[in-house]
């Protein structure tokens, strides 16, 4: 537990950031194939720039996907409907490279195909989960404040309570902890494209009222900073500013750097992936054993070979806010949760279209997703009682 008092910052973006756009059109994507064929192998990468979308990777399904249609929806949706903002959904190139999945990458995540016998890890890697009882969502505070300021300010845009308001922008959070504890808001940034002809002193006037305060509620006080577009405009945005790819925003996606990260990326893969299934797995046993009272924080991280089962390596932190030793709580994970490739698809039910929801507003901290349930808690006090 770091003592005295200190500053953390976390960021977040909204869904008309350019690498947003393209995790979100990827995951797009995965769904339209796992509707059709839950065993399809998936891993599509885009890249966004003024007028132009490519898609790239491996596919390998049963089902026919339209992927021009399924771009040009995601970017309606986000709401790109205009030249004005970089890219038009209706006009704009749609470029396609997809290849097969490798067939050696194939038979080691085959169940029963591989040299194990069993469905293995579609790569090596370690994969990090955290839970900390800072929020009711499990979340560290500054990422959670965060998501639901990019969120509010979708909200307000589309709603045309901020009419002015473009698809591109960003949030970030500054939270003082004292002890471990978050006790206040301390600076607050948001920056959001807009259209011309609105002065920055009523874009931010609007922006404090109407997104930071709803949100930031009771952890804002007199002191508290607002940076709103510091840079005094922001209307040329999107991918005319910037160009966008998938899997550029990992941090954001996860937990705002307060826990590690295993670098690799979520959107557009499959689950047979464990970049995505292993750290899904990881979230869901660090929020049980958050909420089942073992600790304070919590910290899991897997790791897997590729075509094995089994993860070499499962390990623990607390942080020294523990019940239990961190040796008693992995002996306790392996106990209690799926660990080998098959097993987490099957418990947390994830060969299922689900995942063009996770690709904006963070992966985690969201009751809608089936690694946040708290189904282990009860299992997890019992055997740290016995």
């Amino acid at each position: 537990m770091i003592k005295g008092r200190y500053l953390f910052t976390s960021e977040s973006v909204c869904e008309g950031h350019p690498d947003k756009v393209c995790d979100q059109i990827s995951d797009a994507i995965l769904d339209a194939c796992l509707e059709q064929d839950p065993d399809s192998r998936v891993a599509v990468e885009c890249l966004i720039k003024t007028g132009v979308v490519i898609v790239a990777g491996e596919l390998t399904t049963n089902g026919y996907i339209n992927i021009p249609k399924i771009v040009r929806a995601k970017l309606k949706e986000i709401g790109y409907t205009s030249s004005h903002y970089g890219i038009e959904y209706e006009t704009c190139a749609v470029l396609v490279h997809l290849e097969e999945q490798s067939p050696d990458i194939s038979i080691g995540v085959t169940d029963g195909e591989g040299q194990y016998g069993e469905q293995g890890a579609g790569d090596q890697g370690m994969m990090f989960g955290y839970a900390t009882n800072e929020t009711a969502d499990y979340m560290p505070l500054p990422i959670s404040l965060a998501h639901k300021l990019v969120r509010k300010q979708a909200e307000v845009r589309r709603s045309n309570e901020i009419p002015y308001l473009a698809p591109d922008g960003k949030s970030q959070v500054t939270v003082e902890y004292v002890d471990g504890k978050p006790t206040k808001v301390t600076t607050v940034v948001v920056s959001n494209q807009h259209d011309e002809g609105h002065s920055h002193d009523e874009i931010k006037a609007d922006v404090i009222a109407k997104v930071i305060k709803p949100v930031c509620g009771k952890w804002i006080d007199e002191n508290t900073k607002y940076l709103v577009n510091p840079t005094g405009k922001f209307i040329i945005g999107g991918p005319q500013a910037d160009s966008g790819l998938t899997g550029r925003k990992i941090i954001v996606d996860t937990y705002g750097g307060m826990g590690r990260h295993g670098g690799g990326a979520f959107s557009g893969k499959d689950p047979s992936k464990v970049d995505r299934s292993g750290a899904y797995t990881a979230r869901y046993i660090a929020k049980n054993i958050v909420a089942a009272g073992l600790a304070e924080r919590c910290e899991v991280q897997i790791a897997y070979a590729i075509g094995v089962a089994e993860p070499v390596s499962v390990n623990v932190n607390l942080f020294d806010t523990g019940k239990k030793s961190e040796e008693e709580i992995v002996e306790m994970i392996k106990k209690v949760f799926p660990l080998k490739p098959a097993d987490m698809l099957e418990q947390l039910s994830l060969k299922r279209p689900i995942y063009a929801k996770t690709a904006v507003y963070g992966h985690f901290g969201r009751n809608a997703f089936p690694w946040e349930r708290l189904d282990k808690v009860e299992e997890l006090k019992k055997l740290a009682a016995s």
